[in-house]
């Protein structure tokens, strides 16, 4: 899906195409936004803003994720585009400006915060199967490549049944937070083995990328820390010395670093 298998995950209001660009060095991709869509995540988003969380609050949000896009035209790092939609017909719409750039499309059943969460955007997507499978089916039918980022601990959910039912939509990947259930990417891994496994969570150097991609991740992401140029250039090394031995334990650099 992309090399180096480093990803930048989307931050809320920071993560753009200048940002992608600056972290394009040590990374494969970078999954911009996240971007409310709809009216009632725009809402929400609103709302977020107005008790000072930074959010991306275009006028037009499409024109703004093709503006976006194609900023990165000449990036050597393949975009993406985490999206947030109560609905599905924003999420298609979306999908084929994406189609168009070569760009992965990213539906949002991760976030937690209160405002998205009461407009059943985000986490509850994770509770309604029926629900997120056909934000999923709506994007690949439009054409694009699609990945769907997750939560773990989340009460009731099954990560591994999840994934499997996403898998069956249409979707090509599956963004893991794991939380402090790190083993969850293993029964994800095994449950959906044609989806491409993206690792999230505390990722910052050697150790954490090894546990990853011990469990049977195919890729990894860094999320806050990723402004930070050694902590990119500590995963990036990690993650190609790891893939260079065939996963075989290497005989160098155990420090971490």
């Amino acid at each position: 899906m992309f090399e180096p298998r480093v990803a930048l995950a989307s931050l809320s209001g920071e993560a753009d195409a200048e940002w992608a660009r600056a972290g394009s060095d040590h990374a494969g991709a970078a999954f911009l936004g996240g971007i409310a869509l709809d009216e009632a995540t725009r809402e929400a988003a609103r709302a977020m803003v107005d008790r000072d969380r930074t959010e991306f609050l275009p006028a037009d949000p499409l024109a703004f994720v093709e503006r976006e896009l194609d900023a990165l035209a000449d990036a050597p790092i393949r975009p993406g585009v985490n999206v947030r939609s109560a609905t599905v017909g924003p999420v298609s719409d979306v999908a084929a400006v994406c189609a168009e750039r070569d760009a992965i499309v990213e539906i949002n059943a991760h976030c937690r915060q209160a405002e998205m969460c009461e407009v059943g955007c985000g986490e509850p997507l994770l509770r309604d199967t029926d629900r997120l499978t056909a934000h999923v089916a709506a994007a690949a039918d439009a054409g694009a490549a699609v990945s769907v980022k997750v939560r773990a601990e989340v009460p009731g959910v099954d990560l591994a049944e999840t994934a499997r039912a996403i898998h069956d939509a249409g979707a090509d990947a599956i963004h893991v937070d794991a939380m402090d259930a790190e083993p969850v990417v293993g029964d994800v891994a095994a449950a959906a083995p044609g989806l491409f496994v993206i690792a999230n969570n505390e990722v910052r150097d050697r150790e954490s990328v090894r546990e990853y991609l011990r469990y049977g991740a195919d890729a990894v992401s860094v999320g806050r820390p990723s402004t930070d140029e050694r902590v990119r250039g500590r995963v990036r090394r990690a993650v190609a010395e790891w893939f260079g031995a065939a996963g075989e334990e290497p005989v160098s650099d155990r420090s971490g670093r």
